[in-house]
């Protein structure tokens, strides 16, 4: 079981990459927005999905980026109701300096600790983000075969 402290470290983690990401005027949000679009084209339902959040709010999250020429939308000729959203050169430059704004900023964080510290909090991040992901398309699948628990 995790404790209250690891909560209130993740917590401190996440103000972390906040405040990296001020310094190049991106959300956090924003900047998990931009993620999921670089692993392809989704629609609003499968980002809402994916990033735990209201259609409505990544409604405001894609317009803000579209209105920053990073995401662009396209409409199925077929379907006029469904809009694809996909990362533009200019968004997937603005990943790539907030991914290297991010590991700046972690790097200084994990040099306080010892190597072999280091080496485990990095590992241990990575396996985290694995759980998250698995975690996420549980979650999905049992709400689209609704058995949300």
């Amino acid at each position: 079981m995790i404790s209250a402290g690891a909560g209130r470290a993740a917590a401190r983690l996440a103000k972390v990459l906040e405040l990296s990401l001020a310094e190049l005027e991106i959300s956090l949000p924003q900047y998990r927005m931009l993620a999921f679009l670089a692993e392809g084209e989704h629609g609003a339902s499968t980002l809402a999905g994916n990033l735990d959040v209201s259609r409505p709010t990544v409604t405001a999250l894609v317009d803000g980026l579209v209105s920053r020429g990073w995401v662009a939308r396209a409409q199925d000729e077929r379907d006029r109701r469904r809009v694809t959203h996909t990362l533009t050169p200019a968004g997937e430059t603005a990943l790539r300096h907030a991914d290297r704004q991010i590991q700046q900023w972690l790097d200084q964080v994990l040099a306080e600790l010892e190597p072999e510290q280091a080496a485990s909090v990095t590992a241990g991040l990575r396996y985290l983000g694995t759980a998250l992901d698995k975690a996420r398309r549980r979650r999905a699948g049992a709400v689209q075969q609704g058995t949300t628990s």
